[in-house]
Formats: C-alpha cells, structure tokens, sequence
C-alpha cells in the first residue's frame, strides 16, 4: 500500500525560496573566476560551495530547527529526524569552474529517510525543476511528465561521467550501453531535469551521494519515473552510489538485468 505523505505546500514554498537564495549567490559568482581547491577525493570544491550551503543550512534551521540536514560541504545534522533537507549547493562543480552552464543547486526534504519534495535551480539557464514525490512535477512552472519507453534497444540514456565508477561498475555499464541506442556524458542535474520532462529514457550514474540524487529523484518520481540503486534497492542516507532513474517504471527489470553484476 502506498504510504500517505505529508501536506507539502508550504515545504515546497519554502525550498523554492532556499533556490531563489542560492540562484542570486551563483549568478553572482558567475561573473568572476571561482577560488578552487581539490578535496580528499580528488573532486572540485569552491568557496561559493561552501558559502552556498551556509546560507541555505542557516534559512533552514530559523525556520526549522527541528528538522536534520543532510549536506555535502558540512557536518550532517539530526539526520534521524523524520523531516530532514538534503542539500548540494553546487551539483557539476567542475562545470561551474569551467563556466559551462549546466550546474545548479539541489534542494531535496526527505521524510522518513525517503525522497520527498526536491527543487533542481539552474540560475544560467533560468530553469527550475520542483516536484513532490509520486505527486506531482513541474518545469519553470509547467506540469512535466515522463516518457514511454518500448525497448532497451531504443532508450536514450544519460550518463553524468563515467569516470566516477569502479572497474567493475565500468564493466557492468558498458555492457548496458552497447545494448540502448545513444548515452549523452555530462550535464550533471540537469539530465536529471531533462529525465523528468520526457527528454530521455533513463539515467544510470556510480560514486554519488544522497546529496546528488535526492531532489532529482523526488522530481522524476513525481513525474511518473522511478529512482533506485542499480539492484533496484530504494535510495537511502547511506546508499551504495549506484543511481538508476528510468522514465518509464517498466523498463526497470531490464535495465536492472543489463546492469547486473553476472
């Protein structure tokens, strides 16, 4: 049976006002070069990530301070809490260095661990993604919908970089692409966006966090898709990194076979 979810309007409000705060800091730093610095795991990070997150963990928290915050630039709060924010405040950091305008900010609540409402702000391109999980999804404003997909060998498939999965997700996943039609590298979110509009079939991405999915996958599944791990196991706060979102809910099992580990 389908679990009942929270009223979400004014939670929805409340993270498209968190989007338009990090869209008025990022087209800001747009218009200079970013001060950058290489983390442990060799990935991008800048001040504007970390000043980004700031603002948006200091919204939350006058507003909610009962609520946990799962982030990717800080320590994590309270994330036991049934209602926690789940935020990136740069998705495609290395996009963002480069100027390719394809980065923006993920604002995800999870409730109860799970995927709720998610915002995906993209300031360069003015466009902005919101959704409810299994509810309800929107472009710029405009009710998006999922599209059908008859076959694998037909699907148009997104991949963020490949570069971020072990030898033996390589393996895996290049057998998965020789078997659809086209993959599209990069894009970071917003494939994700695209994913949720009917622009392509599914996306398959490894080395991610809940940070980097959450608000996608509360959009894509308020827009008739489905998210899950590669073996089909609901996302969590301490998922594997594996990330599946299929437009159409019944090319799942073959996706989920393509990527199977024998």
């Amino acid at each position: 049976m389908t679990q009942v979810l929270p009223p979400h309007a004014e939670f929805l409000s409340f993270a498209e006002t968190l989007a338009d705060a990090s869209r008025a800091m990022l087209l800001k730093a747009a218009q200079a070069l970013p001060e950058v610095t290489i983390k442990a795991d060799a990935s991008y990070v800048t001040t504007t990530d970390k000043a980004v997150e700031e603002k948006l963990r200091e919204m939350i928290i006058a507003r909610y301070p009962d609520h946990g915050i799962f982030g990717e630039e800080f320590e994590n709060i309270n994330t036991d809490a049934e209602f926690v924010w789940v935020l990136d405040p740069i998705d495609g950091t290395a996009a963002f260095v480069a100027g390719i305008p394809v980065y923006g900010t993920l604002i995800a609540l999870a409730w109860r661990g799970k995927p709720f409402i998610g915002v995906i702000d993209h300031p360069l391109t003015d466009d902005r993604w919101t959704g409810v999980n299994h509810t309800c999804a929107f472009l710029n404003g405009t009710p998006v919908t999922t599209r059908p997909c008859d076959t694998l060998g037909s699907a148009y498939v997104t991949c963020s970089n490949s570069d971020f999965m072990r030898p033996d997700q390589l393996a895996r996943f290049t057998r998965l692409r020789k078997q659809v039609t086209y993959v599209q590298y990069g894009g970071s979110c917003f494939s994700y966006g695209a994913l949720a509009s009917g622009r392509s079939d599914f996306a398959v991405d490894a080395g991610l966090d809940a940070f980097d999915v959450y608000a996608c996958a509360a959009i894509i599944q308020g827009a008739g898709g489905i998210v899950t791990t590669w073996d089909g196991s609901e996302l969590s706060f301490d998922m594997d990194g594996t990330v599946l979102a299929a437009g159409d809910k019944s090319r799942l099992p073959d996706i989920i076979t393509a990527l199977s580990k024998n």
